[in-house]
């Protein structure tokens, strides 16, 4: 069975290691490397992925994802066409509403309004050089090629927006078979009522790894990954989140009480780490946005989640050594689907 791995990670310190890490994946069987955008937690994302793109060959490569409010059209679509041209045609272009970057701000998440606005407006940038956007003449006028644009969507409005306006979408809804099913229906409804084929969307997956031979220790330190999964996939509204009715009160109660200062932040005192356990959503946001185990049990859960649709996954590098997670992703996991 055809499975696509990336990897995404964050550009902290120290960053050499995650060159390291972009280097490990270009040379063994990854097919992607990308970085958050967050500017008031993390290092510069374009300047770290112009340095991923001189250290690599192979990988595609990109942000996963930036956001409408903290970077004007015109200033994203210069910027990763520079990636793109130093990278030699790699880059990918992953935009969503905006977390950290933004909340981390004292804003709120673009509506999907604003989203489709700017996103018309990236690709008539690439194409045309020149759009209105806000009301205003905007322009860039050297980018060579039109960089794939691909969309974080949770639920099904984002989904179906992805499927009428992107190339790809980043999917951040869950990993069980329910859910990516009905991930799939949405972004293919999209596709179709843009007169598209559905088959053009590309489709990953965004899920939250640690593969040990110690699965406790594993989910112990993921808790904050997991936080983080359910804060954005359900922070809008729960509607068609397939969340189930028992849970949706602990569910409420993780957004209420999520600290975007501390978001990804690694730590087993870590507000939102605590956060899973005393609501008791650890086991659930586990199986829900993870593949946490050891290399046998996510080989496993892997193959499950190919056969529901899901083959293209981009995995979350969210631990403390990360070299390490990588070798044993390359080696013990996806030597399986070569």
């Amino acid at each position: 069975m055809a499975v696509r791995f990336g990897i995404v990670g964050l550009a902290s310190s120290p960053f050499s290691d995650f060159l390291t890490l972009a280097k490990m994946a270009d040379e063994g069987s990854f097919a992607l490397v990308a970085l958050g955008d967050s500017q008031s937690l993390y290092r510069e994302v374009y300047v770290s992925l112009a340095l991923v793109a001189l250290k690599t060959r192979n990988v595609l490569i990109g942000p996963m994802v930036t956001n409408p409010l903290t970077r004007h059209p015109a200033i994203t679509a210069s910027a990763i066409a520079t990636v793109d041209e130093i990278a030699g045609g790699r880059a990918v272009l992953g935009i969503g509403t905006g977390d950290s970057a933004v909340y981390n701000l004292g804003l709120r998440g673009a509506r999907l309004d604003h989203m489709r606005e700017y996103i018309v407006a990236l690709k008539e940038l690439f194409t045309r050089h020149e759009t209105q956007y806000q009301g205003r003449t905007i322009r860039v006028t050297w980018p060579q090629r039109r960089v794939p644009i691909y969309m974080s969507a949770e639920g099904p409005k984002s989904l179906r927006l992805a499927g009428q306006l992107c190339d790809g979408v980043m999917i951040g809804l869950g990993l069980t078979p329910e859910v990516i099913r009905d991930a799939i229906s949405c972004v293919h409804q999209g596709a179709r009522e843009a007169g598209r084929d559905p088959k053009e969307i590309d489709m990953w997956w965004l899920v939250k790894t640690n593969v040990s031979n110690d699965p406790q220790q594993a989910l112990e330190e993921s808790r904050m990954a997991l936080a983080a999964s359910a804060n954005h996939a359900f922070r809008f509204t729960l509607e068609g989140k397939h969340v189930p009715p028992e849970l949706v009160d602990k569910v409420e109660e993780i957004k209420r009480r999520y600290v975007s200062a501390e978001h990804e932040k690694l730590g087993a005192e870590r507000t939102n780490a605590r956060l899973v356990d005393d609501l008791g959503l650890k086991e659930y946001l586990a199986e829900r946005f993870a593949l946490i185990g050891t290399p046998d049990q996510c080989v496993a859960k892997i193959r499950r989640m190919a056969e529901a649709g899901a083959t293209n996954l981009a995995l979350t590098v969210l631990v403390a050594d990360k070299i390490k997670l990588v070798k044993t992703l390359r080696d013990r996991v996806l030597s399986h689907f070569r």
